[in-house]
């Protein structure tokens, strides 16, 4: 039933591809698997899938020790800074840096472990209460202030668009980070790329992709609904 789902998933993303005239090996499909078994991701994993994306560090640390080390985990959801610590040499990308506070602890860590650490920066795109991440307006000066840091690499940004029924409604919000991403690639601005967009979940990716994603994070497709009373 996973391989299944993640076939699935996997198709429409290359149709979504094909659709927007890009190529498929533009767009990465991370299957989320936060509050699912080691055993599941070690399905999708001997299948052949390699990037998996969980939410919060205590799972994704666990499930580090548990599974193979060359999974490429990317930390998805809100990161505070006392947690830091437990992934900076553990993860391949953290999707949620939000604050210049935030990045410069994950640069004091980086540093005391001789690593580099690629991060996107998160953007509100939508201004939702709910959410984290930066303001648009805010967004190119935090860039070139966490830019100054030597053991992080800035690679794109990322946003987590609303919850809709029709993720065409999410369009315009994905549009707005791609061309975000174009601005701040326009300052050619030292230590920053951005070369990747993180966009798109299970009820948007493929506007996402039509938008330019590069990374679709997506769970419950493939994973099914989850159980948060474990």
């Amino acid at each position: 039933m996973l391989i299944n789902n993640y076939n699935n998933v996997l198709n429409e993303v290359n149709l979504a591809c094909d659709k927007a005239g890009r190529a498929k090996d533009e767009v990465t499909l991370i299957a989320v698997s936060k509050t699912k078994p080691a055993s599941d991701i070690q399905t999708l994993y001997d299948y052949g899938v390699r990037d998996f994306g969980e939410n919060k560090v205590q799972e994704l640390t666990s499930k580090y020790e548990e599974l193979p080390k060359d999974i490429r985990w990317h930390l998805i959801g809100h990161l505070q800074t006392n947690k830091v610590k437990y992934i900076v040499d553990k993860v391949y990308l953290i999707h949620s840096v939000d604050s210049v506070k935030l990045a410069m602890e994950i640069e004091k860590e980086a540093a005391k472990k001789d690593v580099i650490v690629n991060i996107l920066v998160q953007v509100n795109v939508a201004n939702e209460d709910t959410k984290f991440g930066l303001d648009n307006d805010e967004v190119i000066n935090i860039v070139e202030e966490i830019a100054k840091l030597p053991h992080i690499r800035i690679k794109g940004l990322m946003t987590i668009a609303p919850f809709v029924d029709d993720g065409e409604e999410n369009r315009k919000y994905f549009n707005e980070l791609k061309q975000l991403s174009v601005d701040i690639k326009a300052k050619n601005i030292d230590n920053v790329c951005m070369d990747m967009l993180s966009m798109g979940m299970s009820g948007d990716f493929t506007t996402a992709i039509e938008e330019g994603a590069t990374y679709v994070r997506v769970g419950t497709s493939i994973f099914g609904v989850r159980n948060y009373a474990i």
